[in-house]
């Protein structure tokens, strides 16, 4: 299929080929008919990419402070990459548009294959022929609302969201500033409620827009009309309600709001525009200053945008998919007309030049509408417990492993998100005789610009057809933590080699389902992402340290930090615990160090489960407490660690630094500029396991023994006692 992309480093525009969306449980694949391109918001973006690295960084100096804290944490060539990854990467635009059902997932009653949906969501209604929709981000269009108008919904929610912020009544006088897309439809909205509406904006085309479509009068804000008309309307006293609906550098709107304003008045802010309040201004009024959060309450929360998890409507009345299917009665009511707004619609293969054209203001236009062909090529896609189980042999006979000795070894990769991006695929883009054969992903655009920036063979959202491929060695596994053991399993009964991203599991029985998988495949080839033993600087100071003859104590401190706002590790519901996820790391790395599995687990949490302390006690007598902190200082080190036995001492800093004290004392030299965690050896090592069939980098029994430790630290917190493990080995 065929969607609008954008590189962010170059500022490239293309209507790309992508691999179509699969249809997942809980939404609908929608063909697009109509997609409106948001003028203000959209197009800003566009002029960003345009900017130099310099401008770049100085429009959001909110990712410049994320990207120094990065270098601080992970060091300058490990953030390097993942910046210019991101940036020289294909991003998506559009996020209002209306389309067909083509396809219903599982978990969907309330529409059918044909019916017409209006759609919203920057990841999910975006200007690609197919979508991929969740439930609560699309509405049902009404009958008889044509479909170019449907596709104003998301834009209108936007709108409608603010008009709410600002509680209007029957007889109030607002004034919109800007009047834009957003503006002239809040001004549509605003007189659809009984409120006079005043606009302001230097266009006088615009102005005349809003008039035509409801306001009572408009101006420039630099003149004497929007004032005057103010006086008239309200005897003096001031608007009701100011939205602000404009966007740039300037303060001229929030300035404007505090004069025109009534005492005590409400100013509503929807557009991106500077917002440097007049102190003296705002107090004397005491005006109340509102922030709208986009098409409303579940924006933003993964549970209720991707899980379709309703808020009930005694509690929250009007929410995303409330206000989406609001608007569209609107419109089709004829109470709200959005066939004025509608400046320009072009062909959708003329993408690129209807944005330059936009972007260099040749066509000026309030809203322009993307058609698509009405007659498209079908295509289809298919989407893609604590005791220890015990590790039988495998019953079955394993798969062949022998190889032609210069035979590439053909890796296919299941995710490509920032991870697999900057840590795994720039290693193995650049290892001889690995092929990179297929890249998998959910959205068609991750798949697309893994392919193209590491040389993927093929891009595709069909797993079914990767494990049926008999050529491909190796399926990497690098989703989010809630699909690793079931993709697991899958690939092993396929008879593929797998390396999975940590965690292995994230419960018992999806432990348990990995093993029956080995068992019933005769397939043991697995290698889960521990990647701390393989580092260089770890394996030096483990060499130094030598071989020991007593039990040991091992002390490692984790400053994990606090996870962003938004970030899916936060979704413990189906993601797990933060701990859970990564967790696994630390457990793997004491273990390796004390060369045996853990026997006990004892878990204890500060209030709110933030800092973990766990106490892991081995066969030998040897323990390694493990500390694991969100609520430590951002610039100390993420990791250190002690090791202590036999009258030494293995000290790690953050693996850029090691020393060790015995009898003579070595220290490493400081590595200022990296931090090997040894994700490049440890793929090695997978690799020539695959190619010459021997052992497994880790063992199966070792990959267990950890996965089941972890789990244990949950257990061990719920029941506030030590877990008692089973040996494994």
């Amino acid at each position: 299929m065929k969607q609008v992309v954008q590189n962010y480093k170059s500022g490239e525009l293309a209507v790309l080929d992508v691999p179509a969306p699969g249809c997942k449980a809980g939404g609908v694949l929608v063909r697009s008919a109509y997609s409106l391109i948001s003028t203000g918001t959209e197009l800003m973006k566009v002029s960003e990419a345009g900017m130099s690295m310099l401008g770049k960084a100085r429009s959001r100096p909110d990712q410049v402070a994320k990207v120094m804290q990065s270098v601080a944490t992970n060091g300058l060539p490990a953030t390097y990459r993942k910046v210019m990854g991101k940036l020289d990467s294909y991003t998506p635009l559009g996020y209002s548009l209306c389309g067909v059902v083509e396809q219903v997932g599982p978990g969907i009653d309330d529409v059918k294959v044909g019916d017409l949906v209006a759609c919203a969501g920057n990841e999910h209604a975006l200007h690609a022929e197919l979508n991929w929709v969740p439930k609560n981000l699309y509405a049902p269009v009404p009958d008889g609302l044509a479909p170019r108008h449907a596709a104003f919904g998301t834009v209108g929610s936007i709108a409608m969201q603010g008009v709410r912020r600002g509680e209007p009544q029957l007889g109030d006088v607002a004034l919109v500033i800007g009047l834009g897309l957003i503006g002239q439809l809040v001004v549509q909205l605003l007189a659809a409620s009984g409120v006079r509406v005043v606009g302001a904006d230097p266009d006088p085309t615009r102005c005349e827009l809003a008039e035509r479509v409801g306001a009572a009068a408009c101006g420039d804000p630099a003149s004497t009309a929007v004032e005057a008309a103010v006086a008239e309307l309200t005897g003096g006293h001031g608007v009701d309600q100011v939205y602000l609906a404009a966007g740039g550098g300037s303060n001229q709107p929030v300035e404007l709001a505090a004069r025109l304003c009534r005492d005590r008045g409400r100013v509503v802010d929807i557009g991106k525009c500077r917002l440097d309040l007049p102190w003296n201004a705002y107090y004397e009024k005491e005006l109340d200053v509102r922030f709208s959060r986009s098409y409303g309450p579940g924006r933003y929360d993964p549970e209720y945008e991707l899980e379709g998890r309703d808020y009930p409507i005694g509690y929250v009345r009007w929410t995303e998919r409330r206000n989406l299917a609001c608007f569209l009665d609107l419109v089709a009511r004829d109470r709200v007309d959005v066939e004025p707004l509608v400046s320009h619609i072009a062909d959708f293969d003329d993408a690129v030049e209807t944005y330059r054209r936009l972007k260099d203001g040749e066509l000026k236009a309030v809203a322009v509408l993307f058609r698509y062909p009405a007659h498209a090529e079908q295509g289809e896609a298919k989407a893609p417990a604590v005791a220890v189980p015990a590790v039988k042999r495998p019953g079955g006979a394993a798969p062949t492993p022998a190889r032609a000795a210069n035979a590439p070894v053909r890796l296919a990769f299941v995710g490509a998100g920032n991870y697999a991006t900057s840590m795994l695929l720039p290693h193995l883009a650049r290892r001889d005789g690995v092929e990179l054969s297929t890249v998998v992903t959910t959205t068609a655009l991750s798949a697309a610009n893994a392919q193209r920036k590491f040389g993927f063979a093929e891009a595709t959202t069909d797993l079914d057809a990767v494990l049926g491929d008999d050529s491909v060695d190796a399926v990497f596994v690098v989703t989010r933590h809630s699909s690793h053991a079931d993709l697991t399993r899958k690939a092993l009964l396929a008879g593929k080699a797998v390396f999975v991203e940590k965690p292995l599991a994230l419960t018992e029985d999806e432990l348990a389902g990995v093993l029956a998988a080995v068992e019933e495949s005769g397939n043991d080839r697995l290698q889960v992402g521990f990647n701390r033993r393989f580092a260089p600087l770890l394996q030096e100071a483990r060499k130094r340290f030598g071989a020991r003859t007593g039990p040991a104590s091992l002390r490692y401190l984790v400053n994990a930090g606090r996870l962003q706002h938004g970030s899916w590790y936060l979704q413990q519901g189906t993601e797990g615990s933060r701990f859970a996820g990564e967790g696994g790391h630390f457990i793997d790395t004491a273990s390796w160090l004390l060369d045996a599995d853990p026997v006990s687990v004892y878990a204890v949490a500060t209030a709110g489960n933030e800092d973990l302390q766990i106490v892991l006690r081995y066969p030998d007598g040897s323990t390694a407490t493990l500390s694991y902190v969100t609520t430590g200082a951002p610039g100390f080190p993420k990791e250190t660690l002690d090791l202590v036995a036999d009258g030494k001492v293995l000290r790690l800093d953050d693996f850029v630094r090691a020393s060790v004290y015995s009898h003579k004392r070595w220290v490493s030299s400081r590595l200022p500029k990296a931090r090997d965690k040894g994700q490049n050896a440890e793929l090695a090592a997978f690799i020539k396991a695959v190619r010459t069939g021997g052992p497994m980098p880790v063992p199966l029994s070792s990959l267990v023994a950890t996965t089941a430790a972890t789990l244990a630290v949950q257990a061990g917190l719920a029941g506030g006692a030590p877990v008692t493990l089973a040996r494994t080995r």
